[in-house]
């Protein structure tokens, strides 16, 4: 499933960022302007530089939260439908990614107006920006899940369902817990409360 590049390195970057009190309006350069130019560019978006704040980083921790919650493990019968189960994937790995990026201080509207649901998107941005998880299995997989509200669309009889990849319950479901997993290692955001109970129980 690839690997993936310490931690250190992103909290490192980040050093430079929370070596005073996060507050709302402190500006402070971003250690990967130079890489977001490239991304602007090549995705035509609005320009952004990430500003880390206090309201950031508490919805950053909302988002993580709620990216847990969404995972289909915590809802069984979504073994038996394929395209549910891939919508609720998509939508665990976009909160997910978003809880990183609003981490690192990306502006909430920003990433409404520009990454949207295009989570291979996101994860590129994430990753440009001290994620490090670089994982070849979860690239492909992000790409099936872009958009992910293409799996909760109706098919008209015979229509045919989007490309799942050849990806199988088994295979993504390791994939969405090692990304959940980066998130919470390189955020440093607490589990939810009764994550432990349903690790124990082996719904997440």
């Amino acid at each position: 499933m690839g690997k993936t590049t310490p931690v250190t390195s992103r909290r490192a970057l980040l050093r430079a960022l929370t070596a005073t009190p996060i507050v709302v309006s402190t500006a402070i350069a971003s250690p990967w302007d130079e890489a977001l130019a490239a991304l602007h560019q090549h995705y035509d978006d609005e320009p952004t530089s990430p500003l880390r704040s206090r309201a950031g980083r508490k919805l950053s921790r909302v988002r993580y939260h709620r990216a847990e919650s969404f995972l289909p493990d915590r809802h069984p019968r979504l073994d038996q439908d394929w395209p549910q189960f891939l919508y609720r994937a998509g939508i665990a790995v976009q909160l997910g990614l978003s809880s990183h990026l609003l981490d690192v201080g990306f502006p909430d509207p920003w990433c409404a107006r520009h990454i949207r649901l295009h989570v291979a998107k996101s994860l590129t941005y994430a990753n440009a920006t001290g994620l490090g998880h670089d994982c070849p299995d979860m690239a492909r997989l992000a790409v099936v899940l872009d958009p992910y509200w293409k799996w909760n669309q109706p098919r008209l009889f015979g229509e045919p369902e989007p490309d799942d990849g050849g990806f199988t319950v088994e295979q993504v479901r390791p994939l969405l817990r090692a990304l959940l997993d980066r998130v919470h290692e390189v955020t440093g955001h607490p589990r939810p409360p009764g994550w432990r109970r349903g690790q124990k129980e082996g719904r997440s």
